[in-house]
């Protein structure tokens, strides 16, 4: 379940509610009572491992040994001008 942030405007405390994604904001601080609004956090996303590399996307080739390749995108760039 995610985290949230919510800051006081009558104490200016701020706390950490775990809630689900289905549950409603918090209206009122747990502390005193008080309107609270929600927080824009970071968010704890990290990426681990050796890096994302070209190398990690091998192409595959088909039978006659010409590779093949999966990204479309880069058939669309050829036949655009700029």
């Amino acid at each position: 379940m995610p985290i949230y942030e919510y800051e006081c405007l009558k104490c200016h405390k701020i706390q950490e509610i775990i809630q689900k994604f289905s549950e409603e904001p918090i209206k009122n601080c747990p502390i005193c009572g008080g309107e609270v609004k929600k927080l824009i956090s970071q968010s704890s996303f990290i990426l681990k491992g050796s890096g994302w590399y070209v190398t990690d996307y091998v192409r595959k080739s088909n039978s006659d040994g010409n590779s093949v390749n999966s990204d479309k995108t880069s058939k669309n760039l050829q036949g655009k001008s700029t």
